[in-house]
């Protein structure tokens, strides 16, 4: 495969959560793109996901940025069930309208334990963005790996 090629498709990355990862169901999200280096997905707006005030919950958009980050590590290294978060820091910039809100991830360094990523999350059909994410996923050695 070229290494600048994708390690894993959106279709398998879906089928991949759908068997392990029921979070995804719950929240809806939608992997729109996995590249080489990026990637991006979709929260379909959801009364489900405000909280008071009338805004997209914090722990929605963190769980965005946080798939996001997991479509676009596999992107990378192919899937490796057991490649994890450890460290994820969000700054939330401004308060999303009523909207779909899109995260667009990409690679910042990729090592062989360990990637770090950024993750700008947006309004759909807006500009600004509404949180700014920083990521570390863990990557496990090949022993490891299934």
């Amino acid at each position: 495969m070229k290494a600048d090629a994708p390690h894993i498709t959106v279709a398998e990355f879906d089928a991949l959560c759908r068997r392990e990862a029921n979070f995804v169901e719950q929240y809806g999200f939608v992997t729109e793109r996995i590249a080489w280096g990026s990637a991006r997905a979709r929260l379909p707006f959801d009364e489900a996901h405000i909280r008071p005030g009338g805004t997209i919950s914090g722990p929605a958009m963190m769980a965005l940025a946080d798939f996001t980050m997991y479509a676009l590590v596999l992107g990378m290294i192919g899937p490796v069930k057991l490649a994890v978060t450890t460290s994820l820091n969000i700054n939330f910039l401004r308060k999303p309208g009523p909207a779909d809100v899109i995260a667009e991830a990409r690679i910042l360094k990729l090592g062989k334990r360990l990637a770090v990523g950024e993750v700008t999350l947006l309004g759909a059909g807006e500009d600004d963005p509404v949180a700014h994410v920083t990521a570390t996923y863990s990557i496990p050695p090949p022993e490891y790996r299934e």
